[in-house]
């Protein structure tokens, strides 16, 4: 049997464009792509913090550095510039790979830029008043 496991997350980025007339995904900051572990052409779920929508895409990379976070085509409905998304990648694994395995979490500062990456501790359960429990 495999699971479906959270495999890596950019948690807060902010939306700086949505491009209704491109066919369709998400462009991100290179930069970005690479501290998360995401891929190119990898389908992500996206969640807009700030209106609740949610939607499934493909990654396109942006220009490293840029900071882009862009939504495109049918998907650009779903968001506003400046909106705080959450863009979750999935991964399965058997039931022992998951007990080692290590979720990436990368989260956002300002302007797109990266404030923090780190992969969580495999296992172990989380305390929704606590921090999470980092892999450092």
């Amino acid at each position: 049997m495999l699971l479906n496991l959270l495999k890596a997350k950019i948690h807060r980025a902010i939306v700086t464009e949505a491009n209704l007339n491109y066919e369709g995904s998400i462009t991100i900051d290179k930069n970005i792509l690479e501290a998360s572990g995401i891929y190119a052409h990898e389908q992500v779920h996206v969640v807009d913090v700030d209106n609740g929508e949610r939607f499934i895409t493909y990654v396109i990379e942006g220009t490293p550095g840029s900071g882009a976070m862009c939504v495109n085509g049918a998907a650009a409905r779903l968001v506003s510039p400046g909106d705080r998304i959450i863009v979750i990648t999935y991964c399965q694994v058997t039931g022992e790979e998951a007990k080692s395995h290590r979720p990436r979490v990368v989260l956002m500062g300002d302007k797109n830029t990266v404030k923090d990456a780190y992969n969580l501790k495999p296992g172990v359960p989380i305390d929704p008043g606590q921090p999470l429990s980092r892999d450092d």
